[in-house]
């Protein structure tokens, strides 16, 4: 990602200073959409549904203060007229152990560190939000707004406590797997080449169909992104409020089990929830034969079964599966990775609408958000990082979005299901 921002820094140089906020591809936009639609930014209240910090976020060059190689900081920020984030506590999914529990409790406590400790020295610049009425205000006062989550929730291993411990912390919006099955429920995309089982629980465990009460009682929203879709079924049917998808994708645009077909898109907006699109480019755009046939020759070469769907890493059926050492995956991992990072099958801003207006059309404005999952290989050409956030508005304005229906998309939507989570909430007596 490096490489792409510094494209973009390029570009904007060659653009010269009079809209230093276009990035990358400013020339598909004139600079009067440019100013409209920087205009319209600095009216409405706006945030990103979900991008990634690194574990030492706010230290050496990850300092949000500078303009620095991350795909967020304050400056970028600013310069994308983008309000407020939703800063993901993620910790990969490991052993299913209490040692493993205790690595990964361990590993989320450091990202909340680090966010904190950030809020503590830039008091000026950022602010925590714990609600709807909160962010509104940090961002009414001209600072970045965060919006805690967590993405795994193999981070509280067992204890259904840890829900409560982490809402006490400030965390509003809680994810229940990411990529491997954990206690909770199964993944998506189930880690079948380290052990996993697909189906394991039927969706939720036990446990998780537990956590669903007590997220509801808390008031924290419940984020199925990643989940099997029987998982999301399950998952509203058992809510009482609604959820959103903070990272997800359109099956029907690539057809893998990690995006949401056309029932469950429906069944999130019925429930009143949100689904904010995903401009992570293996999702938005599907690959050309040319990728396919490498990344199954790199298949072929770990003796892991062929895909047709080239943007999973985890084969789709457990036929003629074996566990691969660690040390093997990982360097599968990376040789697939190196493919599916390519700039060559990069998507572009225009693609990531494209599927933005077709989740629209399938369950309506007042359900669609957007999120970049910058930091963690989010970012397709034209929003590259938060500093071009711009673009996406100019661009949803030359579609003939109107002014409300983008700020819905930017954000309204989600602080809405904010604010119906936090209303259905039922805290313990004597709080």
């Amino acid at each position: 990602m490096a490489r792409f921002a510094l494209r973009s820094k390029l570009l904007l140089l060659l653009a010269g200073a009079a809209l230093p906020f276009a990035g990358a591809h400013a020339q598909s936009f004139t600079p009067e959409q440019l100013q409209a639609a920087t205009a319209l930014q600095e009216r409405i209240p706006n945030l990103d549904n979900h991008l990634d910090i690194p574990f030492d976020f706010g230290t050496g060059a990850h300092d949000p203060s500078q303009d620095g190689p991350d795909q967020f900081d304050f400056v970028k920020a600013k310069r994308g007229r983008l309000k407020g984030a939703v800063l993901a506590i993620f910790v990969p999914q490991n052993a299913r152990t209490p040692a493993g529990y205790a690595e990964a409790a361990a590993k989320g406590q450091q990202k909340l560190d680090a966010i904190e400790a950030v809020v503590r020295r830039y008091p000026q610049q950022t602010e925590i939000a714990r609600s709807p009425e909160e962010l509104q205000a940090i961002e009414g006062s001209g600072r970045v707004a965060i919006i805690l989550s967590i993405l795994n929730g193999n981070l509280i291993g067992k204890d259904l406590s840890q829900l409560d411990a982490w809402h006490a912390k400030g965390v509003s919006i809680f994810g229940f797997t990411h990529a491997g099955n954990n206690d909770l429920a199964d993944s998506a995309r189930p880690n079948l080449l380290r052990g996993d089982k697909l189906n394991e629980h039927g969706g939720l465990s036990p446990l998780g169909r537990q956590a669903v009460a007590r997220l509801n009682d808390l008031g924290v929203v419940i984020d199925v992104s990643q989940i099997t879709a029987q998982g999301v079924r399950q998952v509203l049917e058992l809510s009482r409020a609604p959820v959103i998808a903070s990272h997800s994708n359109a099956r029907a645009v690539i057809d893998h089990p990690r995006n949401l077909d056309d029932a469950t898109l429906q069944a999130i907006a019925a429930k009143g929830g949100v689904v904010a699109i995903n401009a992570y480019s293996s999702w938005v755009k599907a690959f050309p034969p040319e990728a396919l046939a490498k990344l199954n020759e790199i298949r072929r070469r770990y003796g892991i079964p062929e895909d047709k769907t080239p943007a999973g890493i985890q084969p789709l059926s457990d036929k003629g599966v074996k566990v691969l050492p660690p040390e093997v995956f990982a360097k599968y991992s990376e040789e697939f990775h190196e493919i599916t990072g390519s700039p060559d099958y990069r998507a572009s801003l225009k693609d990531y609408v494209d599927q933005i207006d077709y989740v629209v059309k399938k369950i309506g404005i007042d359900h669609v958000g957007i999120s970049s999952d910058f930091n963690h290989g989010g970012g397709v050409i034209g929003w590259n990082d938060v500093g071009e956030s711009v673009n996406i508005t100019a661009e949803l304005q030359r579609r003939g979005y109107s002014e409300g229906d983008i700020a819905k998309l930017w954000g309204g939507n989600f602080l809405r299901v904010w604010g119906q989570v936090q209303a259905l909430a039922k805290p313990k007596a004597g709080r």
